[in-house]
């Protein structure tokens, strides 16, 4: 995860928004920009105007990797503040995630990403939609990818990630039904990881065939 935008960039042009004021307020890990504005009702008449803070995070990249043959799933596990922050194990369960660098192809960083957490080499990725992350306060786009891996046996996985940035990942293996179970106990409480599985369920069959 290396992106961050050198400054907020200016909001797009809409037709139905005017910006009144656009100021970067914090400009730490990522920009926090001040935005004024107003924008047009679903009567057309001009709302007030109102101020929101925006984190700008640009867009993010998530990927399940999945071994048809064996019908497991690779998920991480890696320590983050703010679920510890929400009272909540800080320990999560995951898939590879990663941010994208301006100009950067989606599937280049899922590439990217499953090999720096996972040590897997992905030979074949599948879009699996694309959503906003957190749409009240944050621009991150997310994409998310199906990617065919060959998964080494359980227990032989490891832990991984880049030193530099002091990332620690570790690889847990897992048959597919397994994580579906995991998935339903809301054992798993992070938002890509439950889309890539509520995904792999609906077209698990169908990428057996079509991948196998």
């Amino acid at each position: 995860m290396k992106a961050r935008p050198a400054k907020a960039p200016p909001i797009p042009a809409h037709p139905g928004v005017t910006v009144l004021e656009d100021e970067v307020v914090w400009d730490g890990r990522f920009p926090l920009q001040r935005v004024r504005f107003t924008y047009t009702r679903f009567d057309g008449s001009q709302s007030g105007a109102l101020t929101w803070e925006l984190w700008r995070r640009h867009a993010g990249v998530a990927v399940l990797p999945y071994d048809p043959k064996a019908d497991a799933v690779a998920l991480i596990e890696q320590f983050r503040l703010p679920a510890l922050a929400a009272g909540l194990d800080p320990v999560m369960i995951e898939c590879p995630a990663g941010l994208r660098e301006i100009g950067e192809a989606p599937e280049d960083v899922a590439r990217r990403e499953t090999q720096e957490e996972t040590s897997l080499r992905p030979d074949r990725f599948e879009l699996i939609c694309r959503t906003m992350l957190m749409q009240g306060g944050c621009d991150e786009l997310m994409h998310y990818y199906a990617a065919r891996v060959h998964l080494p046996e359980p227990g032989k996985a490891g832990t991984h990630g880049l030193v530099e940035e002091h990332e620690n990942t570790r690889v847990i293996i897992l048959p597919a039904e397994e994580a579906f179970a995991m998935l339903d106990a809301n054992r798993i409480m992070n938002a890509t990881a439950m889309v890539c599985l509520w995904w792999l369920r609906h077209h698990r069959a169908r990428l057996r065939q079509e991948w196998a």
